[in-house]
Order: structure tokens, then sequence, then C-alpha cells
């Protein structure tokens, strides 16, 4: 048994805290807020789609952005003019986006994100967790060009073994009955094993499991610094809920340990810097509007069944239990307190666009969030390069569908226990080709 502490304790935070506390070890959680899952694990799509995870760096990508810049509904946009760091992470995208680096990086996303839901329906079904699971995705095509665009797509779902169907307007309507009538219906791409949950539900649920199991949680406490080692230390300081900034006038502690997992996301660039490792990560926002579903007495809500993804916009319809939850877009610059109309209009459309009326969007909540990504795509697992320090981070818009195959990967490894995934190319070696794996 060892003593470990995570950082962190978004979804990915909270995975890696159970695994390691259903292992033995005795586990500590630092988190800057008041509770799990309070920033990017928020209020995501919700979405768990193994062959829709796939690297942002793709053949063909950067053209598409920049015709997306110039689309008042874009996908994708760019807020102000990007920072030095943030020209250097584009470069480096740019350079990840040869046909070679996709295929190579998309073999690793599929393959952890296929482990991951493996691993999520077995804790959900072992442990009874209630996340308002509900299965089945449906991809929406709106012309016959975005059909043509999804064809080599469809073909590599395929080939990997990836359940999927090519409908035609008809058969949409029928798997989702209340599939507006205006906007144009083409055809869709129907993947009944992909499924929708909400992610901070979950990450709540088991938080409470790892609890149960010896797990400390320790709320609205900022980490300063890790101080690495054989027993490497961690300073830490009470933080203002509110004002993630504020550290009041409390101070700092010293608790030491066997090994630390940083899970922080976005927080841990200024957490690894100074001890030599500058991860190229980003902070790539995405947005989400939550409204309660209309519901005539006597019949069922309006809205979807599943999840619905409009190809053309990149935005996920989910319904969440008695909600409904439009999110989508890819913002590079900007910050969290700077939120973009077009975006957020983007978001009322698509939902518009489909279920006309399904939400009572007078009540709507509206989010922003910020999530840490790679600039090739996967995710960082394992030993950091620096003693007692470990990784598991950089999972981008993928947190959620990626996170419970993440965090036993994670516990295998720190265990020095063959994993059940081939761990190749997901070490910091691939993104800092200087460090060496040691525990």
């Amino acid at each position: 048994m060892m003593r470990v502490a995570v950082i962190g304790a978004g979804i990915v935070g909270v995975t890696t805290a159970y695994e390691l506390a259903a292992d033995g070890h005795d586990v500590t959680v630092f988190e800057r807020r008041g509770s799990v899952a309070e920033e990017t694990s928020f209020a995501n799509a919700g979405l768990v789609a193994p062959g829709y995870v796939t690297p942002w760096a793709a053949p063909g990508m950067p053209g598409k952005v920049m015709r997306h810049l110039l689309s008042r509904h874009s996908p994708v946009r760019l807020s102000g003019w990007p920072n030095p760091s943030l020209v250097l992470w584009m470069w480096r995208w740019w350079r990840a986006c040869s046909p070679d680096c996709y295929a190579i990086n998309r073999r690793r996303m599929y393959g952890l994100a296929r482990y991951s839901q493996q691993r999520l329906r077995e804790l959900g079904e072992t442990l009874e967790l209630d996340y308002e699971r509900r299965l089945g995705c449906l991809v929406l095509l709106r012309t016959a060009r975005d059909l043509a665009l999804a064809r080599s797509g469809m073909e590599l779902l395929d080939a990997m073994g990836v359940r999927v169907s090519m409908l035609d307007a008809d058969d949409c309507r029928r798997i989702e009955p209340a599939l507006g009538q205006a906007a144009p219906l083409h055809a869709g791409i129907h993947l009944p094993d992909d499924e929708v949950g909400n992610c901070r539900q979950f990450a709540q649920l088991l938080k409470a499991h790892a609890q149960r199991l010896g797990a400390d949680f320790r709320f609205q406490r900022r980490v300063l610094r890790v101080e690495p080692g054989a027993e490497p230390m961690i300073e830490h300081q009470l933080a203002g809920d509110e004002d993630p900034g504020d550290t009041g006038e409390a101070p700092p502690q010293l608790d030491r340990f066997d090994k630390v997992v940083v899970c922080a996301a976005i927080g841990a660039v200024h957490l690894l810097r100074p001890l030599g490792l500058r991860l190229p990560l980003a902070a790539v926002y995405g947005y989400s509007l939550t409204a309660p579903l209309r519901q005539h007495e006597g019949e069922e809500p309006l809205g979807p069944k599943g999840a619905v993804m409009d190809e053309k916009y990149k935005v996920a319809v989910s319904r969440l239990g008695s909600r409904v939850r439009a999110a989508g877009c890819a913002e590079l610059g900007g910050s969290l307190q700077r939120t973009s109309p077009a975006a957020v209009e983007t978001l009322y459309k698509v939902l518009n666009d489909w279920f006309p009326g399904c939400g009572q969007l007078a009540k709507a909540r509206h989010w922003k969030g910020a999530r840490a990504m790679l600039p090739d795509g996967p995710p960082v697992i394992g030993a950091s390069g620096i003693e007692g320090v470990w990784l598991n981070l950089g999972h981008g818009s993928s947190g959620w569908a990626l996170a419970c195959g993440s965090a036993r990967l994670l516990a295998d490894l720190l265990a020095q226990r063959a994993p059940a995934i081939d761990p190749e190319g997901l070490d910091v070696c691939r993104v800092s080709p200087s460090r060496h794996n040691r525990p």
C-alpha cells in the first residue's frame, strides 16, 4: 500500500482516486473547488462514443478550421490574437495533422476509449450507479455533401469493428421521433452501442464509493507546489471556492506522500513547469446550455431519446434525465470569463432546428469550460520522468469518454502490473522526448 496524492477532482481525478483506493492505497485528493466535477466536467455533452474519439489533429483539418473561422455558426473559433504559447501549440498541432501521425494517434485514442467504455459499464453495473445513462447516438447529416464527407469516417468505424449503420431521413425519425421537420435532413449514422450519461452525477456517485474505500477528499485546497523525490511533498493552502485565485490568509501546509498523481488539467501547467516539465497543453473552450424538458401531462417529454450529433455544426444534443443539453464549439484563446454570444447562438440554433420547443429555454443555464488538450490528441498517462510524480491529463474534449480507462491504466502502471491495454504512445516521452519514465 502507498500513500498517494491526487491533484484535481474532475472526472479524471475522481476515477483515478477510486481506482487507486480500490487497489488498497491510502488516497488523498486535493481540489481547489468545493466539490467534484465543478469545472471542465461540470456540464459537458455527456457522450461516450469511442468511434468518435479522434485526434483534432487530422489530415485536412487546418483548411477546415480556416474555412470555419469565416462562418457565422462556426464549430471552431479563435478569440482574440493568439499568444506565443498558443502559436507554438498550433504549430505542433499542424505538424501532427499528417496522415501517418493521425492514423497512429487515432488508433491509440480509440483503443483507450473502447477500454474506458468497458470500464465505465463495469463500474456502473457493479456499484449500481444511476447517472442518467441512455444508449444510442444518432449523427445527423443535413446535406448530400455532409453524407459524402462522412462516408470515409464510417468506413473507418466499420473497419475498427464499431457497430454502425447508415440511415435515411425516415429511419432517423423512427429512432428519434421528436426530430423537427423544418431543418434539412438528408441521412444519418446510427451507433447503437454508444451512449450518453451525466458526467458530473457519475463523478459525485463514484466519489462517495471512493470515500467508503478510505479516500480523503480535501476541497477548497489550492496546491501551490509539488516537491519531487522518493517521498514527494505537496504544499497546499485553503482557497476560496468562488475565486480560485484567492488563497486567503491561511498559512500553507506541507504533506508527504509516496506518489503524487497530477490530474489538474490546464492547472497542471503551473505545477509542472517549476519541475522542468513543459507539457504543450492548451485550453480549448467548450460551451453548453441545459434546460428542463417540456412535458405534457400523460405524455413522454419532448426532445431526444438519447444523443444526437449535428455533423455540420459539431453540436451534440443529449437527453439527461428530465433535461436537454446542447453542447459544442472549440474556442482557442480567450478566457472563462469572456463568453462568445455567437457560440451560444449556435447551440440554440441546433437545438431549435432538431427539437423545436422541447426545452424551457427561459430556464436554460449556460456553461463554458476549459478543456486541456495536447496538440496531437491522446492524453499522457503514467510516470512523468520526475521522481515520485505521475500524470493523468491532456484528455481534451474526450475526458468523460476516456476517464475510466485512463484511471484503471494509471493504477495498473503505478502498481507495476500489466495493464489490460497497451500503453504505447500514452507516456510522457511522446510529448517530451527528453523524459524517461522514472517512477
